[in-house]
């Protein structure tokens, strides 16, 4: 048998693992998490209706992104840096564009106030009660009185819960607050976040959340926040202000062509073929070039272009059903005008130059090899751009370039090893210090550091 000392060293290492299983994020979980959507229309947008509230905030607009998420989950947030994340789930949900932006002005207020960062203090003040807690009531229980160490336990569990969530309930709370001075700052209406807020509190009461406070839940009640912010925001100069009506159709847009590509069925639902608007035009041909019907998707790409024929983003989707329909050759003098119109949108050259490359013509692979060059410059976090031009290095025998480009995709699409193993094949056939040499230098320096974070992780678990 063990003696009692080693029993009371067994149970207080168990009572610091389970403390800490308790306040840290579950490791088990895939790193990967869900995908960022890219688009060049929702992107503008996004800076565009963030732009007043990014600068009412004190912060710097080309330093601030708002990234969309492939998530149905009703949520936005914000990670380290300066990112606002908005899941598509809420981007369905938000009926017009003032709710998005009472939304967006809410995170910023955790962006300005570092609650990215802040959260990890409340976690080890929550961490600490817990340990505490564990020790003591493993100490009782080694003692016999094991009903009271189990008690102790229990009670310091719910401490460290109420703790925490306190903690975060303040920084929501505060949020709400930073969120509605920007949006008067910004001159833009505070209709929006309460009428959100009030899309929440419908939920609440269909999820049966009849809770009277908001004791036991991250965030305080929307009931709460609506009481809390009511006054101020209807009371601002800027709530009777409506909202800019180009921007509102770019929103309706966006929302549209969005539905479209993550879920056609309901697409083509909500907007029949009898609803002649763009929004309904955009979603269906979406939807139909998604469900593999190219003539009815041409046909709603057509009925855009019939609306405005030099719109970029309506030439880009009908080149990119050309182009993913078989017909490359066909797409390209289409995407060609929208890089034109889209004053060489980065994401839309690269479209173009997929098509040049898809035609497997030798001839048109130097006219790709530049357009992509220029792309991956404009915008280098475009895992596609550098997949395109991975294979025009391939076909001319550069494999030391072939491998930087997938060592640069790898790096963005999050797989550390292979970006690792394909900097360090660049790295043998670049010259060293050259621009490419070093920039492979760097991916491959991230990526051991990303492994062994992740080696570091696998052991600990």
């Amino acid at each position: 048998m063990k003696s009692p000392a080693a029993r009371l060293t067994r149970l207080l290492m168990m009572a610091v693992l389970l403390a800490l299983a308790t306040v840290q994020p579950a490791l088990a979980q895939d790193d990967s998490g869900p995908q960022v959507l890219r688009d060049t229309e929702t992107e503008l947008m996004f800076k565009e209706m963030s732009r007043p509230l990014i600068i009412a905030g004190g912060l710097d607009p080309n330093s601030v992104n708002v990234v969309l998420l492939n998530d149905p989950e009703i949520n936005a947030f914000v990670a380290r840096g300066q990112t606002v994340y908005v899941q598509s789930g809420l981007l369905e949900a938000v009926d017009n564009v003032n709710q998005l932006q009472g939304v967006v002005a809410h995170e910023l207020g955790h962006v300005i106030a570092g609650d990215a960062i802040r959260s990890e203090s409340g976690e080890k003040a929550a961490t600490g009660i817990s340990i505490l807690s564990l020790v003591l009531g493993a100490i009782a229980i080694a003692a016999g009185a094991g009903d009271a160490g189990v008690g102790i336990m229990q009670a310091g569990q719910r401490a460290a819960l109420g703790e925490l969530l306190a903690f975060t309930r303040v920084q929501e709370s505060t949020a709400d607050a930073t969120g509605s001075r920007l949006l008067s700052k910004a001159g833009v209406s505070g209709k929006g976040m309460l009428d959100f807020f009030g899309k929440l509190q419908n939920q609440e009461y269909r999820l049966a959340i009849y809770a009277k406070d908001s004791f036991d839940r991250t965030h305080p009640l929307s009931s709460e926040r609506i009481e809390a912010l009511s006054q101020t925001l209807k009371s601002d100069p800027a709530w009777g202000k409506p909202t800019n009506p180009a921007l509102e159709a770019r929103f309706q847009r966006v929302k549209a062509k969005l539905l479209g590509y993550i879920d056609p069925k309901q697409a083509v639902i909500k907007y029949p073929e009898s609803d002649q608007s763009i929004p309904a035009h955009y979603a269906r041909a979406y939807a139909y070039h998604l469900g593999g019907y190219p003539e009815k998707s041409i046909a709603e790409a057509d009925a855009l272009l019939a609306a405005d024929p030099d719109d970029p983003f309506f030439l880009e989707l009908k080149g990119q059903i050309l182009l993913e329909g078989g017909k490359p050759r066909e797409a390209i003098p289409v995407l060609r005008e929208a890089v034109r119109q889209s004053n060489e949108a980065p994401m839309i050259a690269a479209m173009l130059g997929h098509a040049l490359v898809a035609t497997e013509d030798p001839k048109n692979f130097v006219e790709a090899k530049q357009i992509l060059k220029v792309a991956v410059n404009k915008d280098n976090e475009d895992p596609f751009a550098w997949y395109q031009l991975g294979i025009i290095y391939d076909r001319e025998g550069d494999v030391a370039r072939a491998s930087l480009a997938t060592a640069e995709r790898s790096n963005l699409q999050g797989d550390p090893k292979m970006a690792l193993a394909s900097a360090q094949t660049a790295m043998k056939g670049i010259p060293p210090g050259s621009p490419d040499w070093l920039r492979a230098q760097d991916i491959a320096m991230v990526s051991k550091a990303e492994l062994q974070k992740k080696k570091n992780r696998k052991e600990r678990d």
